[in-house]
């Protein structure tokens, strides 16, 4: 994974490798590092990060009579990327080519033929040393991920993450646009579980300019393992899954820990963002009745302009920029003075939301005056 070229690798069988010249990622046989991806990713399709880039990945087995293989012939085949936004385009392709290295092990020829159309220069990193000037991406692929992430998770992703987690997304939701650092932890397989990342990553949206520009971005890693311990330690935010029960015990490095569908933290001053308040039920109510409505209309008068994952990221985003919008009016006022109505004006509780608000505005170094009373105080 050292090398500055990305594309698609070859398969192999009995651990062994092969990759066109300069490919830092790979088909593998038996377990291999973390561009080979086969040693942990055994849904159909798995999402990862490897550095600065992110990987999709297809893996696949089949029982063999041989005794090289021990009875079971395993392949994966991915492709990396320095941004995951069109990487659903590939997982046809990266499905078939992992069914072909199972049955015709070793002929690289549709994989070759991938790079030499798709190849590109990884930008330089810590992972990536290089002597050749990079190829100049977007200048930051986080800021343009969330509208052309489409269809990228099976069909019902978004349904399914809303009815996984219930009211609790409203928690979710609160932690990721603090930038906190998100781990979910699930049983194998992971492939579900990247798509819970996805959607995490959705909640957090917000299309106001000049907002979030001194903070760090919540960066989707997907799949982590106890690899990725390192790289984890030095990061301020981001959202990532994994099947490793021991990363409960680290929490250095981790804000908010996901366990199915029981979301926690051992933070103190975040202690009181868990607690779902009568204005999360109403957000939480709203969203299913925009959701009832839309079922309603693709049913009844099939109106297929929207989809389920558009409602869902344009919901958050909306409620994000209201409340974006009304803090930068209040902090361009003479009094910068936020009251109840302010808070209840942003779909907000004033008494439940006040810890919320008041990490809100020490994240984003928004300058106002927060003249809520404290419940515990009056």
């Amino acid at each position: 994974m050292g090398r500055r070229r990305g594309g698609a690798g070859g398969g192999c069988s009995g651990g062994h490798r092969r990759t066109p010249p300069g490919v830092g990622l790979g088909a593998g046989g038996r377990g291999s590092d973390r561009g080979g991806v086969c040693g942990y990713l055994r849904p159909p399709h798995g999402y990862f990060r490897k550095g600065l880039c992110f990987g999709l990945a297809c893996f696949a087995n089949m029982p063999v009579e041989s005794e090289l293989e021990r009875g079971a012939r395993m392949k994966s085949v991915g492709i990396l990327s320095p941004s995951y936004t069109l990487l659903y385009r590939y997982m046809h392709f990266l499905e078939n080519q992992v069914r072909h290295q199972l049955e015709m092990p070793g002929h690289y020829s549709h994989l070759e033929a991938f790079y030499d159309d798709k190849k590109g220069v990884l930008p330089a990193g810590k992972d990536t040393p290089c002597s050749q000037q990079p190829v100049h991406w977007l200048p930051s692929i986080h800021r343009y991920m969330y509208p052309e992430m489409k269809i990228t998770h099976p069909a019902g992703c978004m349904s399914q993450f809303i009815k996984f987690f219930g009211e609790q997304i409203l928690t979710l939701w609160k932690f990721a646009l603090l930038r906190k650092r998100i781990l979910i932890f699930s049983p194998p397989p992971v492939g579900v579980v990247c798509y819970r990342v996805y959607c995490c990553c959705c909640l957090a949206n917000i299309s106001l300019p000049g907002i979030g520009g001194t903070i760090p971005d919540s960066k989707p890693f997907f799949y982590v393992n106890v690899a990725d311990i390192e790289m984890l330690e030095t990061e301020m935010s981001y959202v990532a899954c994994t099947t490793e029960k021991i990363f409960e015990e680290k929490r250095d490095l981790y804000d908010v820990y996901v366990d199915n569908q029981n979301v926690k933290t051992h933070h103190e001053h975040l202690q009181p963002l868990l607690k779902i308040n009568s204005a999360d039920k109403e957000k939480y109510r709203r969203l299913n009745d925009q959701r009832q409505m839309l079922l309603y209309s693709q049913e009844v008068d099939g109106d297929c302009s929207s989809c389920e994952e558009d409602l869902f990221i344009l919901f958050f985003m909306e409620q994000n920029n209201r409340i974006f919008q009304t803090l930068m009016e209040v902090s361009a006022s003479q009094d910068k003075t936020l009251t109840a109505d302010h808070a209840r004006g942003m779909g907000l509780d004033p008494q439940g939301d006040r810890s919320f608000l008041m990490d809100l505005l020490e994240v984003y170094g928004i300058d106002v005056m927060l003249v809520i009373d404290n419940p515990c105080c009056t």
